[in-house]
């Protein structure tokens, strides 16, 4: 008579249950997002207020191979008046942008951006993460309370996305 085989326990089911669902969303995050709002939340009045003073413009990509790239500016930019921006309007440029890039995972209800390049050396290096949420065709991502990157402010900030039409020939 042949032995039967042991019944897989409820920890290894919950386990690869747990694995599969990862799995599920970090594949829900592949593809290009485009911003639709970038909201900040003050810390000790819970004050909602634009990120941007401009509408925000920006896009996000999560590519099947584990890397991302991230560019956000304030629609309010200033176009600088010749070729070379002055120091006053390079100033002004790099002070309404973000922009950063590396390798990320997703790990139960965060995603974990590892930045290897940066507009702001201070993100180069570090790991950025970020709480999401998916709602229909919007992912939101925001970030713990802490110091805002533009203004230095304790906060809390979410920036929505949606994701991008694909290209013509894309």
């Amino acid at each position: 008579m042949k032995a039967q085989e042991p019944a897989a326990d409820a920890t290894s089911i919950a386990a690869s249950s747990s694995q599969a669902a990862a799995a599920s969303e970090a594949e829900k995050f592949i593809g290009t997002w485009k911003l639709v709002s970038a909201v900040s939340e003050e810390q000790g009045t819970g004050r909602k207020t634009n990120i941007y003073k401009g509408t925000p413009a920006g896009f996000i990509n999560f590519a099947p191979d584990g890397r991302f790239i991230a560019m956000v500016v304030d629609s309010s930019r200033r176009k600088p008046a010749g070729n070379v921006p002055t120091a006053a309007e390079a100033e002004g440029l790099f002070r309404t942008m973000i922009a950063y890039a590396g390798s990320y995972v997703v790990k139960e209800s965060q995603v974990i951006n590892h930045v290897d390049i940066s507009w702001n050396e201070t993100w180069t290096g570090t790991d950025q993460f970020r709480t999401f949420k998916f709602d229909g065709k919007l992912l939101h991502l925001s970030t713990a309370p802490s110091p805002s990157p533009l203004t230095g402010e304790p906060s809390k900030r979410t920036l929505s996305w949606e994701r991008a039409e694909q290209v013509a020939g894309g």
